[in-house]
């Protein structure tokens, strides 16, 4: 098994607001090793853009970090000061963003703007124009040496995205963070996106952080997935682990809201009862407990992790008791 190259150890995150300390993230743990794709999945509200913003040093200004360690490459990201960040990323970490729309600056040709990111590579103004050219080519856009003087409006969505995942990998990072990448793409457009991310980490070798609600994304992608829920990760393993045999009931509400799985025709799409629980007021016991069908007297205790083969952890005290879901058909 490949080292860790981000290894989560413990990470709790709060907000303070007018209501009260928001507890967005609780003792987190992961690791994404090299040359694999960790695919973090969950609703809106589970925490996946706060675990992003603590991994890359920007959260906001009311966030507070209780604890807990971000690993890169076995050095904290959290004990280093501002300068050492600002040296570690667009370098040795990128980060694509979700809407394609807003993530390039307008005034500014493409071009310019893949040769202002190399600045700290100490190559010649000619050599970064041509890598700009070729990262262009390696991302289908056609034309690239003429196209490196156009605008971004000058380009479509999906467009706009490759360039973006050009510009992620241009310095050959250790890490990329996928943040919702294909979130403003057509389904068509998402397919082709995640099909050039994935052979794009392929040939670069460095490990792929992706953030996402679009379980579909996620399994095409990914080589290991973690469910989110509420500030905790609640199940992890490897995608085969997490689509064919889902332990968590969290895990498997999802799932089972995928359409892929409905097996009869119906005008009502299954839902999870319920709403997330008030941050500010975590319930005690089990987190996804007031939600869940198949809670017992056991939940009013919180869960730690169950192992359920060599990589898959899930966090419910009848994790080992659950039966398979059923497969989706074919």
């Amino acid at each position: 098994m490949a080292a860790d190259i981000l290894a989560l150890r413990g990470l709790s995150v709060a907000f303070e607001t007018p209501g009260g300390r928001l507890h967005a993230l609780r003792d987190v743990s992961l690791g994404l090793a090299r040359g694999r794709v960790l695919g973090i999945a969950g609703e809106s509200g589970c925490g996946k853009s706060t675990l992003v913003s603590a991994v890359i040093g920007l959260l906001p200004s009311n966030a507070r970090l209780l604890g807990g360690e971000v690993l890169l490459d076995g050095r904290d990201l959290l004990a280093m000061g501002a300068e050492e960040m600002r040296a570690i990323r667009g370098q040795r970490m990128t980060v694509v963003f979700q809407d394609p729309m807003t993530a390039l600056n307008p005034v500014l040709t493409i071009g310019r703007q893949m040769v202002a990111i190399q600045y700290r590579s100490g190559a010649s103004g000619a050599e970064k124009r041509r890598r700009a050219v070729e990262y262009l080519a390696r991302v289908r856009i056609p034309d690239p040496e003429r196209r490196l003087g156009q605008y971004p409006h000058e380009f479509s969505g999906g467009m706009r995205q490759r360039i973006c995942i050009a510009m992620a990998l241009l310095l050959k990072p250790d890490l990329v963070i996928a943040d919702e990448p294909t979130t403003a793409l057509d389904a068509t457009l998402e397919l082709e996106v995640i099909a050039l991310l994935r052979e794009l980490q392929g040939e670069a070798g460095c490990a792929v952080l992706f953030i996402s609600h679009h379980l579909g994304a996620i399994a095409r992608l990914c080589d290991d997935v973690a469910i989110m829920y509420a500030g905790e990760v609640v199940e992890r393993g490897a995608v085969r682990d997490i689509f064919h045999d889902a332990r968590h009931p969290y895990t498997r509400a999802l799932l089972t809201c995928d359409p892929g799985r409905i097996r009869e025709a119906t005008r009502t799409l299954p839902t999870i009862p319920g709403a997330l629980p008030d941050l500010r007021r975590p319930p005690a016991g089990c987190i996804f407990r007031p939600r869940c069908a198949d809670r017992d007297d056991r939940c009013a205790v919180r869960p730690g992790e169950r192992a359920l083969g060599p990589t898959h952890r899930a966090a419910c005290h009848r994790a080992q008791e659950l039966a398979p879901l059923a497969r989706p058909v074919a």
